[in-house]
């Protein structure tokens, strides 16, 4: 089993202490986003995980315990963006305090164990392509020996909290032609920094521009991380496209406390204030606790 720690939320950022406490204890209880009172028991013993993929902006809270994940594999998914304080309001100095930290995680872990995300890439009037050109660019080669690939992706519309914030992202046309050719001189620019660019939930072959498709949940990485093949299969509830073997989130939306403007996993600032307020370090799950409706089963 793959753990995704996690799509839904940050949790190096905000939730590690959380974290470490359910390692500590060996399971930790999620609740089905479909279904409230549906929890599901899942096991963190090293014997049942294979892995885990943490997903964050900042693992700042995270450097100084992960000797405490001795017994399991584990990678990064590291998003360092160009935005600043009108789209990611609640990110540190990229600077000051996010490149920093990636080139130190890469120092404990290994270039190959740190993976950068470019994404997601929007574009308004402020954040233009000539400006992404030239953002990827300077982060490309700050990042360059500290990572081995970018994995890039477009913001997407159609989601209903991007939906709710667009009169603030303001976002300009950008069809497929024009996409295509932003991610073609991405990718030149990552080749000249030694970095392999793919590409999350593509639709269209790029191949011929040297863009991979994304497997953000790399079932082929921790395979060669580990040494020893694992059978696991194709994620079966994501979009077209992707690439991300199976695996089991253990997050929760609207606990994030990023703010990010582009952010599908939060449609709702009220229930992340009090989600946020309802977490305890100590609980199983990472709100709230288990009450007398909800019905908990041991995810297999």
């Amino acid at each position: 089993m793959i753990i995704s720690a996690s799509r839904r939320t940050d949790i190096p950022s905000y939730y590690s202490e959380w974290f470490y406490n359910r390692v500590k204890e060996g399971f930790v209880l999620a609740r089905n986003p479909m279904n409230f009172h549906r929890i599901s028991r899942i096991s963190l013993a090293p014997e049942a995980v294979d892995g885990i993929v943490f997903w964050t902006k900042n693992p700042v809270p995270m450097l100084g315990k992960l000797g405490a994940l001795r017994e399991h594999m584990y990678y990064f998914q590291f998003t360092v963006t160009p935005y600043g304080k009108d789209i990611e309001p609640c990110l540190p100095s990229k600077r000051g305090v996010i490149l920093p930290a990636f080139k130190e995680l890469s120092g404990m872990l290994g270039a190959d164990r740190v993976i950068w995300r470019y994404d997601p890439i929007l574009i308004n009037a402020q954040y233009t392509e000539e400006y992404h050109i030239r953002a990827f660019g300077e982060i490309a080669g700050e990042l360059r020996g500290f990572t081995k690939k970018v994995t890039v992706s477009f913001i997407d519309a159609d989601y209903r909290a991007v939906k709710s914030r667009g009169k603030e992202l303001a976002l300009t046309g950008f069809p497929p032609e024009a996409q295509i050719e932003l991610i073609s001189r991405l990718a030149g620019i990552a080749r000249g920094h030694g970095l392999a660019l793919d590409i999350c939930a593509a639709q269209t072959d790029l191949s011929r521009y040297g863009v991979g498709r994304a497997r953000c949940v790399d079932g082929e990485l921790l395979s060669n991380l580990l040494d020893r093949r694992l059978d696991i299969g194709k994620a079966k509830s994501q979009r077209p496209g992707c690439g991300c073997a199976e695996s089991v989130d253990v997050g929760a939306y609207n606990t994030c406390r990023n703010g990010c403007l582009y952010c599908y996993a939060n449609y709702n600032q009220n229930a992340v204030a009090g989600n946020a307020a309802g977490h305890d370090p100590l609980s199983p799950l990472i709100s709230g606790k288990a009450g007398e409706n909800d019905k908990i089963s041991e995810r297999k």
